[in-house]
């Protein structure tokens, strides 16, 4: 037999109707030790995002941003590992857990881009984003799988205006872009809101379209964090105007 056919197979990753089939990552468990004497052991873990059947032409791009996700959770529990001692109780949560969120909220967001150029795009896969220490959170259900009720209506969507510093003239075109991607967000979200009465229990709003907001919020906030880091001092906390409310 030659060594062509002697040599095994490669194992590739398929995506089929309703589940991501993913390469296991197996994730490193770490010894967290807070400041202030506590200690958590366990390592970062994330929901693996369900996705529906995805067209050929956007598997390669599919395939390249579950693999990010995938480096996203491996560096996580690097830097969880690697900074054991470091910070208060609130270290792993705000330098960790949450910039990690935000990656995973970008990626998800592409997918359903890349998924939406070919077919119809998958909705709310941001709601795969957050990851947990020790155990992955618990995923919401879709928005086509909340009991149908009452979804309020005549209402609108508002969102705090970001306060930046100045920003450095090599940083502008990235800023203004990322406030245009808030602009069109809240927009969306809006459209979400008026197309969507007659959905949901009295959660839905804040589960299918107000949580996901904040989420794409957080990262476009944080791109702008990023941008502007480059070119001077980032600012800090813009976060804190990612969380929208129903007027």
């Amino acid at each position: 037999m030659s060594r062509a056919h002697a040599r095994p197979q490669r194992s590739k990753r398929v995506l089929v109707a309703g589940v991501a089939v993913a390469a296991t990552l197996t994730a490193v468990t770490a010894a967290v030790a807070l400041a202030g004497g506590g200690s958590e052991t366990g390592a970062i873990v994330c929901p693996q995002p369900a996705l529906p059947a995805v067209p050929a032409r956007a598997q390669a791009e599919v395939q390249r941003e579950l693999a990010n996700l995938d480096r996203q959770l491996a560096e996580a529990n690097d830097r969880l590992r690697t900074s054991a001692g470091e910070g208060g109780p609130d270290f792993v949560r705000n330098a960790i857990l949450g910039p990690l969120a935000s990656k995973r909220t970008a990626a998800l967001d592409r997918i359903e881009i890349a998924v939406g150029r070919a077919g119809e795009r998958p909705q709310a896969l941001e709601r795969f984003a957050t990851c947990g220490l020790g155990a992955a959170p618990a995923v919401s259900a879709p928005p086509s799988a909340v009991p149908s009720s009452t979804t309020p209506s005549g209402s609108a969507i508002e969102c705090p205006s970001p306060v930046l510093p100045a920003v450095p003239a090599a940083a502008r075109t990235e800023v203004d872009r990322e406030l245009a991607n808030l602009g069109e967000q809240l927009a969306e979200a809006n459209e979400r809101l008026r197309t969507s009465v007659g959905q949901g229990g009295p959660a839905f709003v804040q589960n299918a379209i107000l949580g996901p907001l904040a989420s794409k919020r957080t990262a476009a906030l944080d791109r702008i964090e990023i941008a502007v880091g480059r070119a001077g001092e980032r600012p800090q906390g813009l976060e804190r105007f990612a969380t929208c409310s129903l007027e």
